[in-house]
């Protein structure tokens, strides 16, 4: 059953702060002290984490550890590898982000098709020419990429993925990737979202 993406987006946001809450050496919280750091209310919260069949104590709340490790065990991403196609400024800043912020993904290939930025190394994540891709992603066994490409290729590029086995895709080129049903994809349109703080700011 396919979860939805109101309810994964929580649990995500959950994890965030409890992992930064746990590193700090916090061993327990209460649903309401969860909801005063996440946009949950304490209900919510409950019920989510019960559907994950974790139950806190009245005395103590829940074990920031154990939560933890049971969103973990519910979102099956633990340790996902993940590619980068386009090694412009933002494909490497955003390699730095990630590799240096997540302990749940990584992303381990970088794919680009300029001789200059290829055969390198990128905050540990190695870069290879984009006719590489379906024999690397094979190999490390990659279902999801960033894309941070040209809106002229996107399109192309994305369609080329899908076929070495690519699921999802975060697609950062300012365009509406048009893809069969089950590959799953998230936009993130930098310019429109800047656009529209800009709106509202003066709104």
């Amino acid at each position: 059953m396919r979860r939805s993406e109101k309810k994964i987006e929580r649990i995500i946001n959950y994890r965030r702060v409890l992992v930064k809450l746990d590193r700090n050496g916090q061993p327990n919280i209460f649903s309401h002290q969860l909801s005063a750091l996440t946009n949950a209310t304490p209900a919510q919260i409950r019920r989510d984490l019960m559907e994950m069949e974790t139950t806190g104590s009245p005395a103590h709340g829940y074990v920031i550890k154990e939560l933890i490790a049971s969103i973990n065990d519910y979102i099956g991403v633990d340790k996902e590898k993940v590619a980068i196609i386009g090694l412009g400024n933002l494909g490497k800043a955003i390699i730095n982000y990630v590799n240096g912020s997540s302990e749940n993904l990584k992303i381990t290939a970088g794919f680009d098709i300029q001789p200059e930025k290829v055969d390198r190394v990128v905050a540990g994540c190695h870069s290879y020419h984009l006719r590489e891709f379906e024999k690397i992603a094979k190999k490390e066994n990659i279902k999801t990429v960033i894309l941070t490409v040209p809106v002229r290729v996107a399109q192309d590029v994305a369609e080329e993925i899908i076929k070495a086995g690519v699921k999802g895709i975060l697609n950062y080129a300012p365009i509406n990737l048009h893809l069969p049903d089950n590959i799953y994809v998230e936009n993130r349109d930098m310019i429109a979202a800047v656009e529209k703080v800009a709106y509202f700011s003066e709104h």
